[in-house]
């Protein structure tokens, strides 16, 4: 028997606020997570911009000894998890913890210990790398310290999938409730590559937008828009099983309804031409949610502010939604938050279960020029108080990896 799936906990550290309630608020106010690179010195570089996690002091957190021993992207991932855990107020000691879930993405892992370790064997010799590089550096391991912390013993894995991780780790997961593997999924993204290194090869494979205002870096969907702007942070959602959930009388975001992922199969960095693979994506999560186009009210977009994917991910709503495409909000919060990479998925999953809890739509910040090319309803600068019965989150990744989620406002 199928099972039905709920979000019942929250958690996000981001550029516009290290907890849910404060990201929430930024998202609400327009709040732009966009400044000069402070990581470290930019001077040389053509990229000036990012969009790093504020006044983020992992000593606040984590005991210098755990600190030293967690690369950045494990520690927002952690973070992230518990105040999703103890918001969702499940209690490991009356829970049965071996059906209890992790699928936690990140799309490159521990990037700042790569380049650190690999400065020490160039400068040091072989003898001075880490002991600890390999368990801070490898992609799974946001998966496996999330396990650890929260003594969750079901299944854990992480998902790679460049920036649709996020996104596939919870499609995966409401499958896995959905078909009766687990009760309870801890499941989302991570990422932290702000680095000189990962600045330096998505600015080389002209990724990036080396605009120097940092409220016309960002900028999805509009013509002026010259790339993305990179992000930091983690975005972690508990997916439950209604019963599971009502049995304690859990509080209930949204209901996950459908699930759509698809393999463009066309070219490792440009999406498919008209954005055909994720509007196939979009069609299989409205296919199993038994939804109609013109029932759904808001897509938070992918939205990067690259030219080549607002312009296809348009084409791909417009190919999915058909007439319904003409009235639904579409809209994308990477203004605010810059590309989170593995992690956009997670942080946008929060957005949408706000959505659809608050009857809010947010904006597309910091637009001032219409492109014909991705001529939707995108939210121009000013959220929208709406009832959301429907909200979807498209993630679209390097290698042709798409990916949707659809969430329903929870009806008994």
């Amino acid at each position: 028997m199928e099972r039905r799936v709920v979000i019942t906990g929250l958690g996000a550290i981001t550029p516009i606020g290290n907890n849910t309630k404060d990201f929430w608020k930024g998202i609400k106010e327009g709040k732009c997570g966009i400044d000069e690179i402070t990581h470290f010195d930019a001077s040389e570089y053509k990229v000036k911009l990012a969009a790093e996690v504020k006044e983020y002091n992992p000593e606040d957190y984590f005991d210098k000894k755990a600190a030293k021993r967690l690369d950045t992207f494990s520690q927002f991932a952690i973070i992230a998890a518990k105040e999703a855990w103890a918001d969702s107020k499940l209690d490991k000691e009356t829970e049965n913890m071996e059906r209890v879930g992790v699928i936690l993405g990140s799309g490159i892992g521990g990037l700042e210990t790569m380049e650190r370790e690999m400065a020490a064997i160039h400068t040091k010799g072989p003898d001075r790398v880490s002991p600890m590089f390999i368990p801070m550096n490898i992609c799974n391991m946001a998966a496996g310290n999330v396990a650890i912390e929260l003594g969750a013993k079901g299944e854990s894995i992480a998902m790679v999938t460049a920036c649709a991780s996020g996104t596939h780790c919870i499609g995966e997961s409401f499958r896995m409730i959905k078909h009766g593997y687990q009760d309870v999924v801890i499941t989302g993204g991570t990422e932290a590559t702000i680095t000189p290194i990962g600045i330096a090869g998505f600015t080389n494979i002209k990724a990036l937008s080396q605009a120097t205002d940092k409220n016309r870096a960002s900028i999805p969907f509009d013509k002026e828009r010259s790339g993305f702007v990179m992000g930091e942070g983690a975005g972690i959602v508990i997916l439950e099983e209604l019963e599971h959930a009502l049995k304690r009388n859990a509080k209930i975001y949204a209901e996950v309804v459908g699930y759509g992922a698809t393999s463009d199969a066309y070219h490792i960095t440009s999406p498919a031409p008209g954005g055909e693979g994720g509007a196939r994506a979009m069609k299989i999560a409205m296919e199993e949610a038994n939804v109609k186009p013109e029932e759904i009210t808001y897509i938070n977009a992918h939205g990067t502010s690259t030219h080549l994917n607002d312009s296809c991910e348009t084409l791909a709503i417009k190919t999915a939604l058909g007439e319904a495409s003409k009235k639904v909000m579409v809209s994308s919060t990477k203004g605010h938050t810059g590309h989170l990479l593995g992690a956009a998925g997670g942080v946008e999953a929060v957005v949408c279960a706000k959505s659809v809890e608050e009857g809010f739509v947010p904006a597309t910040i910091n637009y001032k020029v219409p492109d014909e090319e991705c001529d939707l309803d995108v939210v121009p600068n000013e959220g929208r108080k709406v009832e959301v019965k429907y909200a979807m989150s498209n993630s679209l990744g390097f290698g042709g990896h798409n990916a949707s989620i659809l969430l329903k406002k929870y009806e008994k």
